[in-house]
């Protein structure tokens, strides 16, 4: 499958999803939601490990508000529910570990896009910006849902509201993303996580997003029943005896994936 608004390549079981629209700091359009979507569906299954990065000096700016002609004419509740729902659903329903490797400026719709990942790694000169209310509008694109649960209700409500721009170091300091990293090793680094999950256990990891994502709406003896049900079937497969014996002999698990 071609793609217009975005590179996608697969190398040693890591699918790596690049935003090409650096001119445009990779400003969404409906085209580049549609391509993402599909882009992230493909990964997950040719994939053990898909990441989403930007091209340039941004990750993502967010909507393209020249996308659409006549700004003030748009209809937001459809796009969101259209165009974004699916890009998003196919971040947070992807088989495999999903890390959003952001390379710079990630601002209203591109920072909560990289939020819906598995995993944060952001270089240390990128910051995020829930830039919604200076334009009259609420964090969309998940943002209501991501930002309370990954740093808290008062951070979350002091970004929304103020809509300043939070550096790497802050994101990481909060817990709202897993790391931030130098510069000049940015990239090599985050090759080296993916690489990490493209050869760790592929039905373990699943259970695990399942799990947690579904953790928020369950209560205690609902959730310890899903870590029952899950774990018997990841303690059924190839991979726990693999990684069981690959402990006891001192040596890497080699694991087989689907």
């Amino acid at each position: 499958m071609q793609f217009e608004t975005l590179k996608y390549e697969v190398t040693d079981g890591v699918a790596v999803i690049r935003f090409d629209r650096a001119e445009k700091m990779n400003a969404l359009t409906t085209q580049m939601r549609a391509e993402v979507a599909a882009a992230v569906t493909m990964g997950g299954k040719e994939a053990r490990a898909v990441v989403i990065t930007g091209s340039g000096r941004a990750f993502c700016s967010g909507q393209d508000l020249s996308d659409t002609g006549n700004v003030a004419e748009i209809d937001l509740e459809r796009t969101l529910r259209d165009e974004y729902m699916p890009m998003l659903k196919a971040i947070t329903d992807c088989p495999v570990p999903t890390i959003a490797a952001v390379n710079g400026a990630a601002a209203g719709a591109g920072a909560n896009l990289a939020l819906a990942a598995d995993v944060v790694i952001a270089t240390q000169s990128a910051y995020f910006l829930q830039a919604f209310t200076r334009i009259g509008l609420i964090p969309d694109a998940g943002g209501t849902y991501w930002l309370p649960r990954s740093m808290g209700m008062a951070k979350a409500m002091g970004a929304a509201l103020f809509a300043e721009p939070i550096s790497a170091q802050q994101a990481s300091d909060w817990g709202m993303i897993w790391e931030a990293v130098d510069d000049t090793s940015f990239e090599a680094h985050w090759m080296k996580r993916a690489a990490q999950l493209a050869a760790g256990p592929t039905l373990a990891y699943a259970h695990v997003k399942a799990s947690i994502r579904g953790g928020w709406d369950n209560t205690l003896d609902a959730q310890l029943a899903d870590e029952g049900r899950r774990q018997g079937e990841c303690g059924a497969s190839r991979d726990f005896k693999e990684g069981v014996v690959a402990f006891l002999e001192k040596r890497p698990a080699k694991y087989e994936g689907r």
